[in-house]
């Protein structure tokens, strides 16, 4: 059974934009002023907002594929993501995450697992052969977990 979707994070996609809009304000303003002899730091910061602009943009959506051998999720634009083997999937639920267990890529050392989120708190989480437990946000977990549990039947 194939799936695809892709949900978007819409409060990191605001504060993407924020930033943004921020760094173009600041670098704008430092045109602005008169040149100085420490032109390569000017470059350096340059670079080092569009780094933060670009890592950040990449979390602003999470989709998650599910095709005839593979689970896959793709953060943004692909720069992070991660694939499971149908065959390796023992289980999969559909859970809730605490509120602290935060959004992005996350490791939780209590209980041990993997976290893959970009908005909401509803999550499927799959447990591997090998022991390991990943969980990954969804906006529909149980169509998500109906799919998974079909696939590896």
């Amino acid at each position: 059974m194939n799936y695809k979707h892709t949900q978007i994070g819409y409060l990191i996609l605001v504060v993407t934009l924020a930033v943004l809009v921020f760094f173009v304000r600041a670098h704008i303003t430092a045109l602005a002023e008169p040149p100085s002899a420490d032109s390569g730091t000017n470059l350096l910061v340059t670079a080092i907002m569009v780094l933060i602009v670009f890592i950040l943009a990449s979390f602003v959506s999470l989709q998650v594929i599910i095709d005839g051998k593979y689970l896959r999720i793709k953060f943004g634009y692909g720069i992070f993501q991660k694939k499971f083997s149908l065959n390796d999937i023992l289980s999969a639920k559909t859970v809730r995450n605490h509120w602290y267990y935060g959004w992005g890529i996350r490791v939780w050392f209590w209980p041990k697992m993997w976290i893959y989120n970009v908005s909401g708190f509803d999550a499927v989480e799959i447990k591997l052969k090998n022991g390991k437990t990943y969980r990954i946000g969804t906006d529909e977990p149980k169509k998500l977990e109906q799919t998974i549990l079909h696939s590896i039947m």
